[in-house]
């Protein structure tokens, strides 16, 4: 398995942290929950939010496919409000990656559901950036 980019999203404190990884996530589905035990994040619970391929095509939750599709799509991941000419009803046909994770995923979106005894940061190794006075 390749390196996998992990981006985790901590809703507690709106602040999102990239990590690369060689966990091998594949079978996983968006919505799936995985132990943080794995990424070094002892005692947390993380939910898979969403991602996207080597390409950059976005998954969707609601495509139940590993590989890319062309779907028909209204809104969601993969659709800008532009590219609808802002009428109703109009839908357009979009390629993205359904949402099961495989080997060409380059990235994974997630979620803190459930909040260890160490604060992530420590956890990840990422050092706080004080602010500098002049």
């Amino acid at each position: 398995m390749a390196e996998l980019k992990l981006v985790i999203n901590d809703p507690k404190t709106g602040k999102s942290y990239a990590k690369i990884s060689d966990i091998d996530l594949a079978g996983n589905k968006i919505g799936d929950k995985i132990q943080g035990d794995h990424l070094g994040l002892k005692g947390y619970e993380l939910q898979i939010t969403g991602g996207s391929d080597t390409a950059g095509f976005p998954m969707r939750s609601d495509i139940e496919v590993t590989g890319r599709k062309k779907a028909m799509l209204s809104h969601g991941p993969g659709i800008r409000r532009k590219q609808l000419k802002k009428k109703k009803g109009i839908r357009i046909r979009k390629t993205v990656r359904g949402n099961m994770i495989s080997n060409l995923i380059a990235q994974v979106n997630m979620k803190v559901v459930k909040h260890g005894s160490e604060d992530i940061e420590k956890s990840l190794g990422i050092e706080k950036k004080e602010p500098e006075t002049k």
